[in-house]
């Protein structure tokens, strides 16, 4: 067993909770305001004191929803920190859905996202998604600003490619990356995400662990053998659930990632807690690794 540090300090006087919730869904949740301050309330006890949000989610209202919950309490305001994300614009009357990387729409943005959280300040404010048309200069004069002015914290990026992070960092430093892995998605084992970050000494952010549900799903035969196999290793350690196994399968990463949950119970949340206490042997690493492949390594 060797736990990893509750905190991760992305940039100097900005640190976050390893484990951070996820609120993807949280219009979803069907919680009253006091329910959702009492579940915030719940993971600021267990340690989980980060959470994750965008404009976009829940149709544009979670950042509100999120703020009401806080307002609700007003002795947790000072207790959380605030990941929140901007750079997709949805479609509306004549306009489609697109990627706006803008100085103007970012700063709009992030005032937007204050005023929801009744906040001076955003800890960590992302790019959402990689911008085709995104001017760099421009991009990084933007954040530049935001920083000095003290309206955001530390500012990264998120699904990201690794050429794309290794020339934005190259131009400004970048905090982090969100981006998405599991045993159903090793994409940044294999594109090169994870070593840009490991090279520039930056902490990843995953989001997804659990494959988007994918790990539930009875009906997939991959699912079916990784939760064999997570099992397998639960039973061999004597652990209380086999969940807390897939979220250590995520943090042996030697980045040692950030990783975001996307659940409303706080057993879940205890879940994610445990498989950061618990360091999985190489082989059993592996053999989850396998069972997702379908076979044995080369």
């Amino acid at each position: 067993m060797s736990a990893l540090s509750s905190t991760v300090e992305l940039m100097p006087g900005v640190s976050i909770s390893r484990v951070g919730a996820g609120l993807w869904r949280v219009t979803q949740w069907g919680m009253s305001r006091r329910e959702l301050a009492r579940f915030i309330e719940q993971c600021v006890e267990l340690g989980v004191t980060s959470f994750d949000l965008a404009d976009i989610y829940g149709g544009g209202h979670a950042e509100a929803v999120f703020g009401d919950a806080l307002a609700a309490s007003p002795h947790l305001s000072n207790s959380v920190q605030i990941i929140t994300k901007a750079g997709i614009r949805p479609a509306s009357g004549a306009q489609v859905k697109h990627y706006d990387s803008s100085e103007a729409h970012l700063r709009r943005s992030v005032e937007q996202s204050l005023r929801a959280f009744r906040r001076d300040q955003l800890d960590v404010f992302l790019l959402h998604r990689p911008d085709p048309l995104l001017d760099p200069i421009e991009l990084a004069e933007a954040a530049e600003r935001l920083l000095k002015e003290g309206k955001i914290g530390a500012f990264g990026v998120s699904n990201f490619g690794a050429r794309e992070f290794d020339w934005l960092n190259d131009l400004m430093p970048i905090a982090t990356n969100q981006i998405s892995f599991s045993p159903f998605d090793c994409g940044p084992l294999e594109n090169g995400q994870l070593t840009a970050l490991a090279q520039s000494n930056v902490t990843p952010m995953i989001w997804s662990p659990l494959g988007g549900g994918r790990l539930f799903d009875t009906t997939d035969s991959a699912s079916e053998r990784v939760r064999a196999a997570m099992k397998m290793i639960q039973r061999e350690r004597g652990m209380q659930d086999w969940i807390s196994v897939a979220y250590a399968w995520v943090f042996r990463l030697p980045t040692r990632p950030i990783v975001l949950t996307g659940t409303r119970r706080i057993d879940g949340i205890r879940n994610a807690l445990r498989g950061a206490e618990t360091e999985l042997r190489r082989d059993e690493w592996f053999s989850i690794f396998e069972a997702a492949r379908g076979g044995p390594i080369d």
